[in-house]
């Protein structure tokens, strides 16, 4: 019996008349998973127990029972999600070994929609980067030119979703870790509103700005799993009990004609592609040929995004980084030493790599006396602004248009001497979690160097229904082209 996944919809059409089960679909991964592990895309796979979880899942079907909304729909899951008894590294030596003791609600919540969890994702350390090549456990490759990046931090779960490895996988976005892997490696990606998947469970870097995201190959799967996670959390205060609604079961009205803003300072910035420039401006003149308004619109803050996320993301990692310290738990060094500052110095220098060291620095160095009002209080006060604008930009706008990235995905070691070059590369990505509203990245578009790329939405704060529209709407003209 041969096996092929188009989506979950025509999978569970299949389950349904006899022609799959739950069962061969697990195997079927199973083999693609080895067969692709040079990609470094999966660093640790439950062959047992997912099987375990197919038979029962095929015997309950078989019994007769209705089958649930995730039923046998194969999942992977970020190394930065805990799932109980399970090991939970978040890409670092820090955690080498540790086992949760927990399972993160949004994980919790796609298993009770009956998911099977097939295996955890390669990622950038503690989410830190944007090309997985800060993690321990060495790089995933991008399987459409493994010379390249996927992206990151989410870069593992990226390539399980392009390389065939599973249906769909959980990543986290804290300034486009979700959908600049999704653009890299030609997949669709979300970043929900923050706040509306509940982050309990969730090793945290920048707990104002994290967010449980999902990746998979249309946007129609990825409705799918996002509207089986999201809604409110007694786990976690920052969740909003807005309804969620079966939204991947809401076909585009055709007749409504949408309204567009884009800003020229994000296409007119001097590091964009010009194919990328190009495929978009194409798409706009698309969008109004067929009624609807696409209307640039000035924003003035554009250049205020990257330093304001870096600064405020860096001195919340400093805090929430600041509980491991090889004592309670986290990596404890095996070098004799009496002195306790000394202790706890070589736990984290062992620990942690150098891309989250950093980052710790430049956060501590924000928050330090004579620096703080100077460095973090401003950047709240461009986030407060960016606030401000963006409300007022939905007041008159469905959604925003932007592209994800400057370029296509980048050779491997490109930026490894220039850190700054990557961060300045988030400058469209970051833009959503400064925010807190809902961005999509949409695939479909192909450079002349052979890679994947496409483009972003954005709608104002808990609008996931009208983005799951207008994305699956653009997303059918990208494929027309």
């Amino acid at each position: 019996m041969a096996f092929l996944f188009t989506n979950i919809t025509t999978y569970h059409q299949q389950l349904r008349q006899g022609e799959t089960t739950c069962t061969h679909a697990v195997k079927h991964y199973l083999s693609v998973i080895q067969q692709k592990s040079d990609l470094n895309a999966v660093v640790a796979v439950f062959a047992e127990e997912a099987l375990e979880r197919a038979k029962q899942l095929d015997q309950k079907l078989a019994a007769g029972e209705t089958l649930l909304p995730l039923h046998g729909v194969v999942i992977t899951i970020k190394d930065v999600l805990c799932y109980k008894e399970h090991e939970v590294t978040a890409g670092s030596m820090m955690l080498k070994g540790y086992h949760s003791l927990f399972t993160a609600t949004a994980v919790q919540r796609i298993i009770d929609a009956g998911a099977i969890i097939i295996g955890v994702c390669n990622c950038d350390e503690f989410a830190m980067g944007s090309s997985n090549e800060n993690s321990a456990w060495g790089p995933a490759l991008n399987a459409a030119d493994t010379t390249k990046v996927p992206g990151g931090s989410s870069g593992g779960s990226a390539v399980s979703v392009q390389a065939g490895l599973c249906m769909a996988s959980l990543g986290s976005d804290t300034g486009g870790s979700v959908r600049q892997p999704a653009d890299f490696c030609g997949v669709a990606g979300l970043k929900p509103t923050y706040g509306r998947i509940s982050r309990y469970g969730l090793i945290a870097y920048g707990s104002s700005f994290d967010c449980i995201g999902v990746l998979a190959n249309s946007i129609e799967d990825v409705a799918l799993v996002y509207e089986n996670m999201a809604g409110g959390d007694v786990m976690d205060a920052t969740t909003g009990n807005h309804p969620v609604g079966q939204i991947s079961s809401v076909a585009f009205n055709s007749e409504k004609k949408y309204r567009f803003a884009w800003f020229d300072a994000t296409l007119s910035l001097p590091g964009l592609d010009p194919e990328i420039k190009n495929a978009i401006t194409g798409l706009f003149e698309k969008l109004r040929a067929a009624g609807h308004l696409v209307e640039e619109v000035p924003f003035a803050l554009l250049d205020y995004i990257v330093p304001a996320y870096y600064v405020l993301t860096t001195a919340e990692a400093s805090s929430n980084l600041s509980r491991y310290d090889g004592v309670r738990f986290g990596h404890r060094t095996e070098q004799p030493t009496e002195d306790l500052t000394e202790f706890y110095k070589l736990n984290r220098s062992e620990g942690f790599g150098r891309e989250v060291k950093r980052r710790i620095m430049l956060g501590s160095f924000v928050l330090s006396s004579g620096y703080y009002d100077a460095y973090f209080t401003k950047a709240q006060q461009v986030r407060s602004m960016l606030c401000n604008q963006v409300a007022n930009v939905f007041n008159g706008f469905d959604a925003i248009l932007m592209p994800v990235s400057p370029s296509t995905a980048f050779p491997l070691g490109q930026n490894e001497k220039d850190p700054v070059a990557i961060y300045l590369a988030d400058i469209y990505t970051v833009f959503a979690n400064l925010t807190g509203v809902p961005g999509l990245a949409i695939p479909g578009f192909r450079h002349s160097n052979g890679m994947p790329f496409g483009l972003q939405v954005m709608t104002n704060h808990w609008h996931e229904l009208p983005l799951h529209q207008i994305g699956s709407y653009i997303e059918s003209l990208v494929k027309e082209r």
